[in-house]
């Protein structure tokens, strides 16, 4: 393990500085907005302009990169990213904070690309699940730390915008420092919607179903959080203790048809998020809260994954990499459009409603799986692919996914690195 944790540790570094960062700001600009009194469907409009600019950040981030090189576009990159905290500190204003959010989701989009690509060149081939699991584990606590340091600082203040931009910042030192150029990013190719859908639409609807769900709980879960006028520190364990429920849920996957898997989860989702609405009413403790939210973030955590299985299923090997690019692009168009429908409802019938949309996406995504299993017999046991936690980040991540081929060609530097 240490020999696998060596090369990349300064990776691993600077890729948990920046989820860090972008997690505390993630939470605290919603819980700022409702300090502000501004109402949730526009708090809505300017939480889903990350998942907007993460959409074209995917589709543009690895040709800027590929240009500019990898050290010149992270240090370009992160300091966007940093300067656009900042802004939020400087200025109130929710068009500019929608503009901003929106350049957030776009650089963290193309540093998750840059950091992912150097651990592929720096993973051997026999290491690559362990990297992946390392990075993923990574990324997960450092999610976690970063809805818990709302409470390090003043919520009214300014100091934890910058807190934010000083953790996005600081990412760059240990990133900008390695000695091995990117890979090309040339050879990762996404594969057309059309050409997913017709191998596996419930991969594909279930992807867009878990951005459509993922992105509205967690760009609005705490204005929800605050309406029950629970404290910084009772919000930020609301927001914080769903990222981890997906790690235990996720094992069943092997042990039974991937599509039943996923049918129970999502009806875990309807439930869960049922039982959240009813306790806007009032009457829960906290306890009772946190236990609902973890089976909710539990089932969110497992459903994009899933999906992904399952589109893995019936592609190719040497096509799962670009399939995994297509279907990321797929969630980000549904983390864009769910907020934007789930704030609208809050904004005509309260903050409830945000859990009544999710029940109701929850259950249609179910319908829709059902109809599947029906219209479709299951691929045996032993021709299933693996299940894998993964994040969604960058389809290059997926290259370190022990079920899918390497990229094929890296190019090293030792020379002179700030060429790549």
């Amino acid at each position: 393990m240490l020999l696998v944790l060596r090369p990349v540790f300064s990776l691993l570094f600077g890729a948990g500085l920046l989820v860090l960062g972008n997690g505390l700001i993630g939470i605290l600009l919603p819980v700022r907005l409702g300090i502000e009194k501004v109402s949730p469907d526009i708090s809505g409009l300017v939480m889903s302009a990350f998942y907007l600019g993460f959409m074209m950040g995917s589709v543009l981030g690895q040709d800027i990169i590929r240009r500019v090189g990898h050290i010149r576009a992270f240090a370009a990159f992160a300091a966007l990213a940093t300067a656009t905290s900042l802004v939020h500190a400087l200025v109130f204003d929710v068009a500019l904070w929608a503009l901003m959010r929106a350049l957030t989701g776009f650089c963290v989009a193309a540093l998750y690309a840059t950091i992912e690509s150097w651990l592929n060149v720096k993973t051997s081939n026999e290491g690559r699940g362990q990297v992946l699991s390392i990075y993923l584990v990574t990324t997960y606590l450092a999610s976690l730390i970063g809805q818990l340091l709302i409470n390090a600082l003043a919520i009214e203040g300014l100091g934890l915008f910058c807190l934010g931009a000083l953790l996005m910042s600081l990412s760059l030192v240990p990133v900008v420092l390695t000695r091995v150029a990117g890979p090309e990013l040339g050879g990762v190719k996404r594969l057309g919607l059309g050409v997913l859908y017709k191998a596996s639409p419930l991969g594909v609807i279930a992807t867009w179903g878990a951005g459509m769900l993922s992105g509205a709980f967690y760009a609005l879960g705490a204005i929800y959080a605050d309406s029950l006028d629970l404290d910084v520190w009772q919000i930020s364990l609301f927001m914080g203790v769903p990222i981890f429920g997906g790690l235990v849920i996720g094992k069943l996957s092997d042990r039974y048809d991937r599509r039943t898997v996923l049918l129970g989860v999502l009806i875990m989702c309807v439930v869960s998020s049922v039982v959240l609405s009813i306790f806007s009413f009032g009457g829960a403790s906290l306890t009772t809260l946190l236990l609902a939210v973890v089976f909710l973030g539990g089932a969110l955590a497992v459903i994009y994954p899933l999906a992904v299985a399952q589109a893995y299923d019936y592609v190719d090997r040497s096509d799962m990499v670009g399939a995994s690019g297509g279907l990321l692009l797929v969630w980000a168009i549904g983390g864009t459009v769910g907020p934007l429908i789930a704030s609208f409802f809050m904004g005509q019938f309260g903050p409830s409603a945000l859990f009544v949309y999710l029940a109701v996406v929850a259950s249609a995504i179910v319908i829709f799986t059902a109809y599947r299993m029906l219209a479709r017999q299951a691929r045996p046991s032993s021709e299933q692919t693996a299940f894998v936690s993964m994040q969604t980040t960058s389809a290059i991540t997926n290259a370190l996914d022990p079920r899918t081929d390497p990229l094929p060609e890296f190019y090293y530097n030792d020379e002179d690195p700030g060429d790549r």
